[in-house]
C-alpha cells in the first residue's frame, strides 16, 4: 500500500452464520482525507470498523490500515489510531481526568494541556465521576481519548451521538482541524448534515454492501431540486414536460413549479425562451439526495447491486 492510501480493504466480508454484516467491501481510505462512512443502522458500518481494528475477524478478505495488517499488527497500528466506539462503556468509578489520565499512558504519554484543550472547547468538566454523566458527556469523555494523542487515523462511530447541537457543530470544526493537520478521518454516521459540512468524500452502503463512493460536491450535483420559475406571461406545461430529469411538474399560469434531478441546464434554457421573472432552486439537500439513492437502490433485483461499479 502506498503513503497516499490510509485505508484498503479488497473483498472484505463478514457474516454472522447466515446473517451478513459486511460483504465484498473494496474501499480505498486516501490519506488527509475525510471519509463518511454514510448508511442506515444495520448497513454494516459498526461490523467495517470492528474489522479495521481486528475487533472481529473476517470471513473473507483482508484489509490494510495505515500499512499495516490490523491483525499481525494490531500493537503497533492502534497507537496510531484513535477510536471512538458507537457504543461507549467506561467501567469503574473514576473521575473523567482519571479515565484520560489512564488512557494517555497507554499511549506512551500525552501533554495534559492538549487534554485540557480538548475539554475545554468541548465544555467538559473532567472533575465529574464518568458515572454521574449524562450520554451526551460521555461522548465528549470519548472524543477527548480519541484526539488527544493526535493519531494519524482516526476512526468515528457515530461520533455525535447525544452530543446538542452546539458541540455538534465544535466537533465538526475538531475534524476540520484533524484534516488541517494531515490526520486522516473515516467517519460513520446516518447524520447526513454532518458529514456534508466536512467530508471530502462519502462511500454508502447498504445491506452490507457498498452502493457508491463519491466526492460530497458530486453527490450534491445530482440531487434532486425543487424549482419555481416566474415568467412574464403564462406557459404551456408541454414546453417543459418531456425535460430530462424533470418530474413533478405543475404549471399555473405564469408559474412552473417542477423537481430537477440532475442537471438544471435543460430547463434553464427551454425556461430563456420566454421572459424570465424570478428563479427559485432550493438548495440541493445531501440527506433527501442519500435517501432517494438508497431507496431507488432497494428497488433493483440483487444482480443489480453486483453489476454496480463504485465510483472515486
Amino acid at each position: 500500500m502506498t503513503s497516499d492510501i490510509a485505508v484498503v480493504t479488497e473483498k472484505l466480508t463478514k457474516f454472522y452464520g447466515d446473517r451478513r454484516g459486511i460483504e465484498n467491501l473494496d474501499l480505498e481510505v486516501r490519506a488527509g482525507e475525510v471519509l463518511g462512512f454514510l448508511g442506515p443502522n444495520g448497513a454494516g458500518k459498526t461490523t467495517t470498523i470492528r474489522l479495521l481494528l481486528d475487533f472481529l475477524r473476517p470471513t473473507r478478505g483482508r484489509a490494510t490500515v495505515l500499512g499495516l495488517d490490523p491483525r499481525t499488527d494490531k500493537a503497533a497500528l492502534h497507537r496510531q489510531i484513535g477510536y471512538l466506539p458507537g457504543e461507549l462503556a467506561f467501567p469503574g468509578r473514576d473521575r473523567a481526568s482519571d479515565l484520560l489520565r489512564f488512557f494517555a499512558a497507554a499511549r506512551g504519554g500525552v501533554a495534559w494541556s492538549r487534554v485540557t484543550e480538548l475539554a475545554d472547547r468541548l465544555e467538559l468538566d473532567l472533575t465529574r465521576p464518568i458515572r454521574a454523566m449524562s450520554k451526551g458527556n460521555k461522548q465528549k469523555v470519548g472524543l477527548v481519548q480519541a484526539f488527544m494523542h493526535d493519531p494519524a487515523l482516526l476512526i468515528l462511530d457515530e461520533p455525535t451521538s447525544g452530543l446538542d447541537p452546539l458541540m455538534q457543530q465544535e466537533f465538526l470544526a475538531m475534524v476540520r482541524d484533524a484534516r488541517t493537520a494531515g490526520q486522516t478521518v473515516f467517519m460513520s454516521s446516518h447524520v447526513l448534515a454532518e458529514v456534508q459540512q466536512t467530508a471530502d468524500r462519502v462511500a454508502i452502503v447498504r445491506e452490507g454492501r457498498l452502493a457508491a463512493v463519491e466526492r460530497v460536491e458530486s453527490l450534491g450535483k445530482r440531487a434532486v431540486r425543487t424549482v419555481e420559475i416566474h415568467f412574464g406571461d403564462p406557459v404551456s406545461v408541454e414546453e417543459f414536460r418531456a425535460l430530462p430529469g424533470v418530474t413533478d411538474l405543475v404549471v399555473s399560469g405564469p408559474v412552473l413549479r417542477c423537481t430537477v434531478d440532475g442537471r438544471l441546464d435543460p430547463l434553464v434554457k427551454a425556461a430563456a425562451r420566454h421572459e424570465v421573472i424570478d428563479l427559485l432552486s432550493a438548495e440541493p439537500d445531501l440527506e433527501e439526495t442519500f435517501l432517494s439513492f438508497y431507496y431507488h437502490s432497494e428497488s433493483h433485483e440483487e444482480g443489480a447491486d453486483d453489476a454496480a461499479r463504485p465510483r472515486a
